[in-house]
């Protein structure tokens, strides 16, 4: 009986290459993807960027700003907030002004030296602000509570600025470390040149802004006679700074010798008293002692 031999089965047809369109697709969703990523990571390479330099600045140690320099105001020192809870920068500070802005800075609001420079801008703001153009403003630490307390009693007639990151302070170059405020006074005008930018007294500050104002409103001629005037007002303003704390403190240590002198004075009083009784004790004694033996 033949064999019968079996039919192989046809093997199956092969894959059909997938379509162009589809590859095509695929590809443009990779490249999509990259882009994606890469604008990712470039916003977080500017976002580092800004942080890093945003506690440099912080930290002081950015350039410090100096007379004559030409500061970019966009930014410039960060968000402060006025003493009656209003958000502002520098930039809008300058643009609000005529000719631009005068900040004086202080330690702590309401102690003597502080007190005492504030109200050498208060009794000189007509001449430094009104007639000259120049917005002034007091700058600190303090909270909107104690800087307001500050302006109400001492009749201010400018705001003062709360600074409790010390953003600007830092900005200005007058933060002390490691969370402290040098006294001094920042002026820039509307183009943001500096025209001053440095530690000093309570006397001394008000005297910059004063030489300023004057070689403001001098000739061409005499611009160079008045900024001597001003190195000598500041001298003088220091000097004088210096004599009210040595009054000060020769009238604390006055004070602490008489009120030495009293107590001692009240002590020897005190034991003439004690000694003139024990006296009168003995003769009393004495008087009896006698009575008895009489006796």
């Amino acid at each position: 009986m033949p064999v019968e031999l079996r039919k192989r089965k046809a093997p199956p047809p092969p894959p059909e290459p997938p379509a162009k369109k589809a590859t095509k697709a695929k590809t443009t969703k990779a490249v999509a993807a990259t882009k994606a990523a890469a604008e990712k990571v470039k916003e977080v390479a500017t976002k580092v960027t800004k942080t890093a330099a945003a506690a440099a600045t912080t930290n002081g140690n950015a350039k410090k700003p100096e007379v004559g320099d030409v500061i970019s105001l966009e930014g410039f020192g960060g968000e402060i907030e006025t003493n009656d809870g209003q958000k502002t920068t520098l930039k809008a500070l300058v643009d609000e002004s005529k000719a631009g802005v005068v900040i004086f800075t202080y330690p702590k609001a309401s102690t003597p030296g502080c007190t005492r420079q504030a109200c050498l801008f208060r009794d000189n703001y007509t001449s430094l602000s009104t007639d000259s153009g120049f917005a002034i403003y007091g700058l600190s630490k303090d909270s909107t509570t104690a800087n307001t307390n500050f302006k109400t009693k001492q009749s201010l007639p400018y705001p003062l600025l709360c600074d409790p990151a010390s953003t600007l302070i830092s900005a200005i170059g007058l933060k002390k470390a490691p969370n402290g405020i040098t006294r001094g006074v920042f002026v820039v005008d509307k183009s943001g040149k500096v025209l001053a930018a440095g530690a000093g007294s309570p006397e001394g500050t008000v005297n910059v802004v004063k030489g300023i104002v004057e070689s403001l409103g001098a000739g061409e001629g005499d611009v160079e006679k008045v900024e001597e005037k001003v190195e000598e007002k500041v001298k003088e303003g220091e000097e004088k700074a210096e004599k009210v704390e040595e009054a000060e403190e020769a009238n604390g240590k006055t004070n602490v010798e008489e009120k030495k002198e009293e107590e001692e004075d009240g002590d020897a009083k005190m034991e003439d008293a004690v000694a003139e009784k024990n006296e009168e004790t003995k003769e009393a004694d004495k008087k009896e002692e006698e009575e008895s033996k009489e006796e």
